[in-house]
C-alpha cells in the first residue's frame, strides 16, 4: 500500500543557520528510527549517529579522495559536538565500521526524512491539485576492483553502427527507431567495460527535491525498481515518466496502488478504440492499452486517456489513467511533462555538482553504503535550497541552484571547523610542511595489485651488448680524441 497523501499539519518556523537546518530535517525521530534499525550492532568507537553524519558531510566536502574528505567531515563533526565522545581517527576504521552497518539503517533514515519533507513542505506539496512525481534512472560507474567485477559484472561497451545506404525499394527506407525510447538512451550512457550500479530516483517535480530511490546492478530493470518504490509514494500522486516505463504489469500495479500516471508513448505501444470510424483522425480521448501478450493471458485492458502535446519539433503523445479532462487538463499535463526534465537535472546535480559520476568505494558493501549516503545528502542539499524559497513569491522565481547551495554549505563547514581548531591545527605553515615527509619503508607487497585487462606485460630491458673494437675503430677513436684535445686547448 502507498504512504499517506500529505501530512496533517505544516512544520514549525524555518531555521536560520546550517546546523539548524541539519537538525530541522534530521530530527530526534530520525535517529531514533536509525538506532532501532541497528539494535543488533555493537560499536566501540563509531556510533550510528556520528557514522551517518560523517558519511553525509563527506558528500558535501571537496576532496580528491575519500580519506581527504573524511578528515574534513570528522573535524566538522568534532567541532559541532564538543561534549560528546569523539569517534575514531582513521579512515580505515571508519570504512570498517561503515561496512558493518546494516542497509536497513540508512533506508530507515531516508523513510523518516521523507515524512519530515512532507511536513515541512505541506503548503507546496500539491501543484494544481496534484502531487507531481517524476521517475527516471541512470548508471553509476564503479572502480575496477576484483570483487566489484565478480559481483556487479562489467558494463557493455559502446557500439558504433555503420550507416547503411538506403535501398531503392518501392516501400522506401525503413523507419528509424524512436529516439525517445529509454533503452537507446541508457545504452548511449553506458561507459566502457567497467562495473556499474543502477539507480532509479523519484523526484518531487514541484519542489525539485529527491523523494526516494532504489539501487541495483547495472543490468537492473527500472520498471522493477519503480514497482518496488510504489510503497514510498504518497497515495494519489501523479507519476510522470518517459516511454521506458510503458508496460502492462507496471501500469496495472500503479493503478492498483491508488496512484495516477502520465507516461509518454512510443510507436510500440498498442492502443485500441472500440469505434473504427474514428480511427483515422483519432488524436485524443479514451483508448485501451492492451498488448497482445496480455490478450493471450485473458487479462482485461487498461482504459487510459490519450493526450497529444504539440511541440516545435515533434509532438508528444501521453497516456494517463485520469479519464476526467477537467481534473487533469491538457495544459496541466503538458506542464508536468516539461517538468520531467527536472529529473534529469537531479542526475546532473548528483553526478557533476557532487562528483558522483564514478563512485570511489572498492567493495560491494562500501559501494552500496556510499551510494545510499550520497543520495541522502543530495536530498538534504536540495531540501535546504527549497526551504529558502518557502514563500509563494520566491517560489515563482524557480528552483534553487544546487551548485550555489553546495558552495554555501562548504563555506559553513569551513567556518565552523575553523572556530574550534586545536593546537595541532594552529601550528605554523612551515612546521606543518616539515611533517609532510615520504615514509621510508620496505616494499613487501607487489607494486601492481592486479593485472590490467588489455595491457601488455612490461618487458624489462636486457643486458647491454659489449663489442670488441677492431683496428679501424681504434685508429678512429685515437684520431677523434686528439682532435677534441686540440679544440679544448
Amino acid at each position: 500500500m502507498s504512504a499517506p497523501a500529505c501530512p496533517c499539519a505544516p512544520a514549525a518556523a524555518s531555521p536560520q543557520s546550517f546546523l539548524d537546518c541539519l537538525t530541522y530535517f534530521l530530527t530526534a525521530q530520525v535517529w531514533k528510527q536509525a538506532q532501532a534499525a541497528a539494535r543488533h550492532r555493537r560499536a566501540v568507537r563509531w556510533q550510528t549517529q556520528p557514522l551517518l553524519l560523517v558519511l553525509l558531510v563527506m558528500t558535501w566536502c571537496a576532496g580528491d579522495s575519500l580519506p581527504e574528505r573524511f578528515e574534513t567531515a570528522r573535524a566538522f563533526y568534532v567541532a559541532c559536538h564538543q561534549r560528546r565522545r569523539r569517534p575514531g581517527k582513521t579512515f580505515a576504521g571508519f570504512e570498517k565500521a561503515l561496512g558493518k552497518v546494516p542497509l536497513p539503517v540508512p533506508r530507515a533514515v531516508a523513510a523518516t526524512v521523507r515524512q519530515r519533507l512532507a511536513q515541512v513542505f505541506a503548503e507546496r506539496f500539491r501543484v494544481d491539485g496534484w502531487i507531481p512525481l517524476g521517475c527516471d534512472g541512470s548508471r553509476l560507474a564503479c572502480p575496477r576492483s576484483q570483487e566489484l567485477e565478480q559481483r556487479l559484472g562489467l558494463g557493455a561497451k559502446k557500439r558504433r553502427r555503420k550507416k547503411k545506404a538506403a535501398s531503392a525499394s518501392p516501400l522506401g527506407p525503413k523507419p528509424e527507431p524512436d529516439p525517445g525510447l529509454a533503452e537507446n538512451q541508457k545504452k548511449a550512457e553506458a561507459g566502457p567495460d567497467s562495473p556499474q550500479i543502477w539507480v532509479t530516483a523519484v523526484v518531487h517535480l514541484g519542489l525539485g527535491v529527491l523523494w526516494s530511490w532504489r539501487l541495483g546492478k547495472g543490468t537492473a530493470s527500472e520498471r522493477a525498481h519503480l514497482r518496488q518504490l510504489v510503497v514510498t509514494l504518497p497515495r494519489g500522486a501523479l507519476l510522470v515518466a518517459d516511454a521506458g516505463y510503458v508496460g502492462y504489469a507496471l501500469l496495472a500495479a500503479l493503478q492498483a496502488a491508488g496512484l495516477f500516471f502520465l507516461v509518454r508513448l512510443s510507436s510500440r505501444a498498442p492502443l485500441y478504440v472500440p469505434d473504427k470510424s474514428t480511427l483515422r483522425h483519432y488524436c485524443e480521448g479514451q483508448v485501451y492499452y492492451w498488448p497482445q501478450k496480455v490478450q493471450k493471458l485473458d487479462l482485461p485492458p487498461i482504459p487510459v486517456r490519450l493526450l497529444r502535446i504539440r511541440g516545435d519539433r515533434v509532438d508528444v503523445w501521453l497516456i494517463t489513467n485520469v479519464l476526467d479532462k477537467h481534473r487533469l487538463p491538457r495544459k496541466t499535463a503538458g506542464k508536468f511533462y516539461r517538468w520531467r526534465w527536472r529529473n534529469e537535472g537531479l542526475f546532473r546535480t548528483y553526478k557533476r555538482t557532487l562528483g558522483k559520476v564514478k563512485l570511489m568505494s572498492r567493495t560491494v558493501a562500501q559501494v552500496h553504503r556510499e551510494a545510499e549516503g550520497s543520495l541522502l545528502a543530495t536530498q538534504l542539499l536540495l531540501a535546504q535550497g527549497a526551504l529558502a524559497l518557502q514563500t509563494t513569491a520566491a517560489a515563482r522565481i524557480g528552483l534553487p541552484s544546487a551548485r550555489k547551495v553546495l558552495l554555501e554549505i562548504r563555506a559553513e563547514i569551513r567556518d565552523i571547523t575553523g572556530m574550534y581548531l586545536g593546537p595541532r591545527q594552529r601550528q605554523t605553515y612551515l612546521h606543518r610542511l616539515a611533517q609532510a615527509r615520504w615514509r621510508d619503508r620496505c616494499q613487501l607487497s607487489a607494486r601492481v595489485r592486479r593485472r590490467w585487462p588489455g595491457r601488455k606485460d612490461h618487458q624489462p630491458p636486457g643486458r647491454p651488448k659489449i663489442l670488441k673494437m677492431g683496428t679501424i675503430l681504434k685508429d678512429k677513436m685515437a684520431k677523434t680524441l686528439a682532435m677534441a684535445q686540440v679544440q679544448t686547448c
